[in-house]
C-alpha cells in the first residue's frame, strides 16, 4: 500500500507536469560548418530538487560553492552549470551538474517540469529544471571537493514566508528592484541564500504552493529580458 509521503510526492508530480512556462528561449545549436571558432554556450541550468522532510515538509537541496572557486565562491547555489555541447537540452544539463557537484544519480529524480528562464546582468540564460527525489536515504551526498563546500537543505516554504529574510533596493540600468536574503542555520552552520538561487526558489515556492510571497518582492526586469 502507498504511504501517504509517495502519494503527495506523487500528486505533487501530476500538478508541476501540468506547469507550462510563460516563456522559453530555445537552445541555439552551434554551426558546425561555420569558419568561426565555436562560441561557449552563455546557458546554464540548474535542479531545484525537493524531497519530503521526515515531518512531511517539502524541502529543497542546496550547496555551498568552495571558497577557491573564482567566481560566487563560498555562496549558496542550486546544483548546476553551464551547458556543454554535448548536452542535448536543459534537464540533462542540470542533471549531468547536479551529478558532478554532489554525486545525485539521476535516476533517483523525477524531473516534472521546467520553470521560465532568468536571465543575470551578464547575460547568462539560467533554467530551472524541477525534480523530485522519493527516496531521500537513497542518496548520500559526495560533494565534489574542487566545487562544493557543503551539501544542506531548507523548507520551500520558507521562502514565502517575511520571516528570517531582510531585503535591499539596488537599481540597474534605471531598474529598481528587490535584492532578497533569506537566512537559514542547518548543523550549527548558518546560510545566506540571495539573489538569483532566493529568486528562483521564490518561483518555485510561489508555483507549489500556489500563492505569491508574504513580502514585496519586486524583481529586477533583467531576469525576464529577451536575449539573442
Amino acid at each position: 500500500m502507498m504511504d501517504s509521503k509517495d502519494l503527495s510526492l506523487k500528486i505533487l508530480a501530476l500538478e508541476l507536469r501540468l506547469y507550462k512556462p510563460s516563456h522559453s528561449i530555445p537552445i541555439q545549436q552551434s554551426d558546425s560548418d561555420s569558419e568561426s571558432a565555436p562560441s561557449k554556450p552563455n546557458r546554464a541550468a540548474v535542479l531545484v530538487c525537493l524531497f519530503q522532510g521526515d515531518h512531511g515538509d517539502l524541502r529543497v537541496i542546496l550547496t555551498k560553492r568552495s571558497s577557491n572557486l573564482s567566481s560566487h565562491s563560498g555562496e549558496v547555489s542550486l546544483p548546476g552549470g553551464k551547458r556543454e555541447e554535448g548536452d542535448a537540452d536543459d534537464v540533462e544539463t542540470a542533471m549531468r551538474e547536479a551529478k558532478e557537484e554532489i554525486g545525485l544519480d539521476p535516476s533517483l529524480v523525477n524531473v516534472v517540469t521546467v520553470l521560465e528562464p532568468f536571465v543575470n546582468k551578464r547575460g547568462m540564460i539560467v533554467v530551472p529544471v524541477i525534480g523530485i527525489l522519493s527516496d531521500k536515504k537513497a542518496f548520500v551526498p559526495a560533494p565534489n571537493a574542487s566545487e562544493v563546500e557543503a551539501v544542506f537543505d531548507t523548507p520551500l516554504e520558507m521562502f514565502l514566508k517575511d520571516e528570517n529574510r531582510r531585503a535591499e533596493e539596488r537599481e540597474w540600468m534605471g531598474d529598481k528592484y528587490l535584492l532578497h536574503y533569506f537566512d537559514h542555520e542547518s548543523d550549527n552552520e548558518r546560510y545566506v541564500i540571495w539573489a538569483l538561487t532566493a529568486g528562483i526558489l521564490i518561483r518555485t515556492a510561489s508555483i507549489v504552493y500556489q500563492r505569491p510571497p508574504a513580502f514585496l518582492e519586486r524583481t529586477p526586469k533583467f531576469w525576464s529580458r529577451t536575449v539573442v
